[in-house]
């Protein structure tokens, strides 16, 4: 049996442990000396086993994406939006009505606790952090949490108070 070439074993360990097969790992190793022996020929390189190590692993990422083609693979927008639609659906106006009547409703509740928890509520619900309300107020971060704390308390609460009078709560839905 002729004896292997130089750093050839730990290369093959290396590739198996990443899954690669027997015949796969020496066709990867083959590839990636053949690729050391033609920029030996222009360059001096250093440190041979480091070069044939990132070659090996770089051939290996390379043979697994040609493996995997659906990667890849356009997808149709119809097909996109049937497994997730892209675009909601149009809501019935009576739906809508029903929206703002809530939303409405919940105004009201957070300005009997104060306007300025109404406003640091609604910025949060549309999608400020708890740092751009701080910065934009010039409060600190945990006043923030507080008013934000306040708010779900006080539509909470409201809607307790509905529920027990035999209102449905429409604030929590």
């Amino acid at each position: 049996m002729a004896s292997r070439p130089a750093h050839f074993d730990g290369l093959l360990k290396f590739l198996r442990r990443k899954g690669r097969s027997q015949e796969d790992a020496e066709d990867l190793i083959q590839e990636a000396m053949l690729r050391l022996h033609l920029y030996g020929q222009d360059a001096a390189v250093a440190n041979e086993e480091a070069f044939l190590r990132h070659a090996v692993r770089n051939l290996s990422v390379d043979q697994h994406r040609r493996d995997r083609p659906d990667l890849r693979r356009e997808v149709s927008i119809d097909d996109l939006n049937a497994h997730s639609p892209l675009i909601a659906t149009e809501s019935a106006p009576e739906d809508t009505l029903e929206a703002q009547q809530r939303l409405s409703h919940i105004r009201k509740v957070l300005d009997a606790v104060s306007p300025r928890t109404r406003e640091i509520y609604f910025a949060h619900r549309a999608g400020y952090s708890y740092s751009e309300i701080a910065d934009h107020m010039a409060i600190s971060h945990i006043t923030i949490k507080r008013h934000i704390a306040r708010a779900l308390l006080a539509i909470m609460e409201h809607g307790e108070t509905e529920e027990r009078n035999g209102f449905p709560n429409r604030a929590t839905e």
